[in-house]
């Protein structure tokens, strides 16, 4: 489940410029990061109807699940080809 070694001739093979692929890469996250979290608030928002004086349950350790962090599944998409980005110019 973590980030291994990457040879610097895959990221090569994604874009001309090493900053680039970092930049990508990292917008990748953060769109992986912004999906999870609109997930999760549509999820919860159906599961509860809650009035103006409800609590809201806590989480436990048993409701935990562990996912892929964002960062591995950005690289890996990078990797794959699955990123589209464009140079600003």
């Amino acid at each position: 489940m973590g980030i291994k070694t990457i040879p610097f001739r895959d990221i090569e093979d994604q874009a001309e410029n090493m900053y680039e692929a970092v930049v990508a890469m990292s917008g990748q996250a953060k769109e992986e990061l912004n999906e999870r979290i609109v997930n999760k608030a549509i999820k919860d928002h159906q599961d509860s109807e809650l009035d103006v004086f409800d609590e809201l349950e806590e989480t436990t350790i048993e409701d935990y699940e562990e996912k892929e962090k964002v960062t591995t599944v950005a690289i890996e998409k990078f990797l794959i080809g699955d990123v589209k980005w464009s140079k600003p110019y």
